[in-house]
């Protein structure tokens, strides 16, 4: 039986960093964290058994392995992003492209999706998902949201709000925030050890995520108590598919940032409508 591929973004996180020799460049370059990159990286070593980097106080070098590996992978990454190019021929008229990671789309968008298009009901809509920064490149949305520091949202992007994180579960699961399984939402630059500093201590995670939405399904199904962005948890809030584990909240330091092509007047109008949907006097 032939042996499976890696996850393609374990491959992308390692050409980076092999091509930078530095997690923080590369993590800037795909618009994750350094934590995130370092462990996607790790990942790979671990799959392939042998180490790619050499790491030092000054930085990263690559391994015989590492450099045996990089141009291998460059090749057909270089190839996957030409093969999108003349796929992709970028949004057509009376369409409203939408580039986003699947969290939002599902915990923000997807809940208040039927008032934007009653609002503007000849405007269909289309949704991607995409993580990477070449993701976004490659789809020439109209409306990007990405979520990242303020540095890896750019100069043009608006924060969305509100930006603290909050501790959830399932209404069925009983029990105190001490002693419940915690849900970790990994490669954040917030979670438990933070919350444990700021609120008061807890027991370390046992089960582990890539993103806040997953978290908050893992949550509202009862597998533990999930702390993840406040601004994602407003409708799974509302609706009583969770509740505050804990009364207390604590700072990101990433978040969701929404940029706009300006000259698209659908897309100007998408992003008031958004951000005053999400403003606390909306509804």
């Amino acid at each position: 039986m032939a042996k499976s591929l890696p996850p393609l973004s374990w491959l992308r996180s390692f050409e980076a960093a092999a091509r930078h020799l530095s997690f923080t460049a590369a993590a800037e370059e795909l618009s994750l964290t350094q934590s995130a990159i370092s462990q996607q990286v790790k990942s790979l070593e671990t799959r392939l058994g042998v180490p790619l980097f050499m790491r030092h106080a000054r930085g990263l070098a690559l391994t015989d392995a590492g450099r045996r590996l990089l141009p291998e992978v460059d090749a057909p990454l270089q190839a996957l992003a030409a093969a999108m190019d003349t796929v992709d021929t970028g949004p057509a008229k009376g369409l409203l492209t939408i580039a986003t990671s699947v969290s939002v789309a599902h915990w923000i968008i997807a809940p208040r999706l039927p008032e934007f298009q009653a609002r503007f009901p000849t405007l269909r809509v289309r949704l991607l998902s995409a993580i990477w920064s070449d993701d976004f490149h490659s789809a020439r949305a109209d409306v990007e949201i990405r979520f990242g520091s303020e540095r890896q949202a750019g100069a043009n992007a608006e924060p969305l709000l509100p930006n603290r994180l909050v501790a959830l579960k399932s209404p069925k699961l009983i029990g105190d925030l001490q002693d419940l399984p915690l849900i970790e939402a990994v490669g954040t630059s917030s979670g438990w050890q933070s919350w444990a500093k700021e609120v008061g201590g807890t027991s370390a995670p046992s089960l582990y995520t890539d993103t806040y939405g997953m978290a908050l399904h893992l949550a509202a199904n009862g597998n533990g108590v999930a702390l993840v962005s406040e601004l994602l948890a407003d409708h799974a809030l509302q609706t009583g598919l969770v509740e505050r584990a804990h009364p207390a909240s604590i700072s990101g330091q990433e978040g969701y940032y929404v940029s706009i092509a300006k000259d698209k007047p659908e897309a100007l109008e998408f992003r008031d409508w958004l951000l005053g949907s999400l403003s606390p006097t909306a509804g």
